[in-house]
C-alpha cells in the first residue's frame, strides 16, 4: 500500500507530456477480439486499468504485452468466452468484451459489473443494445449470458447517451448482418477513436463524432495497427493544477480540440491560454474568480473534470456552483477537500463552493480516480503537508503522476504506508 506525501506551496512551471487515453485503450483492446491476429497499438498508457484489461484478454486466450508505449495484442488463440467476476469487479469497462465476443463467436458470458442491477443502471443499455441486434440474453448467478448465431442490424435509440453502450454496440454491429443505426450515440473522442480503429479493420460506418451512427455490417474484419489518442482528462488535470499553483505550464502531446469546454471555462477563470496543434500553454492569474460549471456529455464539460474544478474553485475569490448532470452522487471527494479547509456544501447533484484564502495540509483519503486527482491538486497549494491515502485509485488512470508533477516543480513523493 502506498500514499502520496505532498508539501504544498510550490509553483508549477515547465512542460509535461500527456499519456495515451485510458478510456480509449479500454475500448480498443476488446475490439481486437473481432478478428483473430496481431495488433499493435501505439501510445498505450501503463496503467492499472490497462493491466486489468490485459489480464481479462489473457483469460480469453489472447496474448498481450506492453513495451514502452507500444502494446501488442494477439487474438489468434482466443478460445474462452467468459469474463470472470474476479476481474470484472475491478473495472466496469470489462463489459466491453460482451459485444466483440458475441459478434465474433456467437456466445459471451460476462459477469455483471459490481453494484449493477438489471434495472435502470448503465449496464442495461449494453444488454438492450445486444437484444436489439438479435441476441438472446439471460442472467444466471450474476452473469450476463448472450447467444446469437449471427447478429442482425437494427435501429437502436439510447434514452441516455452512454459511451460504454455506444462502443459495445458499435463493435457488435460491425459484424452484424445489415445496417445498424444508433441514435443518441455518444460523441466522445474515445468513441471516435474506436470507430476509426474499427474502420481501419474494415468496418463500414458513418456519423462518427455525431449523435447518429450508421454501421453497415461486414462478413469479416482484419487486424491492424493503430495510434491511440491523448488522454484529455489527464491533460485537463494538469491544466487545472497549473492554474491553481501559479506559474506557466505547457501540456504537450495533447489534442486541444478535445478540451474546448474546459479551456473556455479556464479563460472565464482568468487563465491565459495559448494552444497549438498538439500543446496548450497556460499562465495562471493572480486571483481566480468564481466560475459556475455544469457537466454534460461531450462536447460539454466532462464529468471526469468535475472534482478537479471543485478543487480550483475552492481557491477562488467568491462562490461558484458546480452541477453534475451525469452522476448525481459523484461528490465523495467533497468531505476530504473540506478536511483541507475548503468551504463546500453539497445539495443533491450540485456543490456550492465558497473560495477560501488558504487550504491547510491534512491526511485525506481517495475514494475514486478523479477524487484522487482533486485531492492531489488541493494538496499542491495547501499550506504544510498533505497525505493522500489509497493512491491505487490514481494509478488506475494517471501514468506516473508524481514523476510528472515533480517535473513541474511539485514536492510530491510516493511512500509506503500501512494505512488504508
Amino acid at each position: 500500500m502506498y500514499k502520496f506525501v505532498i508539501k504544498g506551496g510550490n509553483k508549477l512551471s515547465g512542460k509535461v507530456e500527456v499519456s495515451g487515453a485510458k478510456n480509449a485503450s479500454l475500448a480498443l483492446m476488446p475490439a481486437a477480439l473481432l478478428a483473430p491476429g496481431t495488433y499493435k497499438i501505439d501510445n498505450t498508457p501503463d496503467l492499472v486499468d490497462v493491466s486489468t484489461m490485459s489480464k481479462l484478454m489473457e483469460t480469453l486466450g489472447a496474448k498481450v504485452s506492453l513495451s514502452g508505449k507500444l502494446q501488442t495484442i494477439d487474438t489468434a488463440a482466443v478460445n474462452n468466452y467468459e469474463a470472470p467476476y474476479e476481474l470484472v469487479k475491478k473495472m466496469r469497462a470489462s463489459i466491453y468484451v460482451l459485444g466483440p465476443l458475441l459478434a465474433r463467436y456467437g456466445y459471451a458470458k460476462v459477469s455483471m459489473p459490481g453494484g449493477c442491477a438489471w434495472g435502470p443502471r448503465p449496464v442495461n443499455l449494453h444488454i438492450e443494445g445486444m437484444e436489439k441486434l438479435g441476441a438472446e440474453i439471460t442472467l444466471d448467478s450474476g452473469y450476463i449470458i448472450a447467444r446469437s448465431k449471427r447478429l442482425t442490424g437494427a435501429r437502436i435509440n439510447f434514452d441516455v447517451s452512454s459511451v460504454g453502450a455506444t462502443g459495445n454496440v458499435m463493435m457488435a454491429a460491425s459484424l452484424a448482418k445489415g445496417t445498424t443505426v444508433i441514435s443518441n450515440a455518444a460523441m466522445e473522442p474515445e468513441i471516435v477513436a474506436l470507430g476509426e480503429f474499427l474502420m481501419k479493420m474494415g468496418a463500414k460506418m458513418s456519423g462518427l463524432g455525431t449523435s447518429t451512427l450508421t454501421i453497415e455490417g461486414v462478413e469479416d474484419l482484419t487486424p491492424c495497427d493503430f495510434r491511440n489518442i491523448p488522454d484529455r482528462i489527464e491533460a485537463g488535470t494538469f491544466l487545472v493544477g497549473g492554474a491553481m499553483a501559479g506559474g506557466s505550464v505547457e501540456v504537450t502531446s495533447c489534442e486541444p480540440k478535445h478540451l474546448s469546454a474546459l479551456l473556455s471555462k479556464l479563460e472565464e477563470a482568468g487563465v491565459k491560454i495559448v494552444a497549438s496543434a498538439d500543446s496548450i500553454r497556460i499562465d495562471s492569474p493572480d486571483a481566480i474568480p468564481p466560475v459556475d460549471v455544469s457537466t454534460s456529455p461531450y462536447p460539454g464539460f466532462p464529468t471526469d473534470m468535475q472534482a478537479q474544478w471543485i478543487a480550483l474553485m475552492a481557491r477562488s475569490t467568491g462562490s461558484s456552483v458546480i452541477t453534475d448532470t451525469i452522476y448525481f452522487d459523484r461528490f465523495k471527494h467533497v468531505p476530504e477537500l473540506v478536511r483541507l479547509g475548503a468551504d463546500i456544501e453539497v445539495r443533491e447533484n450540485l456543490a456550492i463552493v465558497k473560495g477560501v484564502k488558504l487550504l491547510k495540509g491534512a491526511k485525506v483519503m481517495s475514494t475514486d480516480l478523479r477524487a484522487s486527482a482533486s485531492l492531489i491538486l488541493a494538496g499542491l497549494v495547501a499550506e504544510g503537508t498533505t497525505e493522500v491515502l489509497r493512491v491505487y485509485h490514481m494509478d488506475r488512470g494517471y501514468e506516473h503522476i508524481e514523476r510528472k508533477l515533480r517535473g513541474l516543480g511539485a514536492d510530491i513523493e510516493r511512500v509506503q504506508s500501512d494505512e488504508f
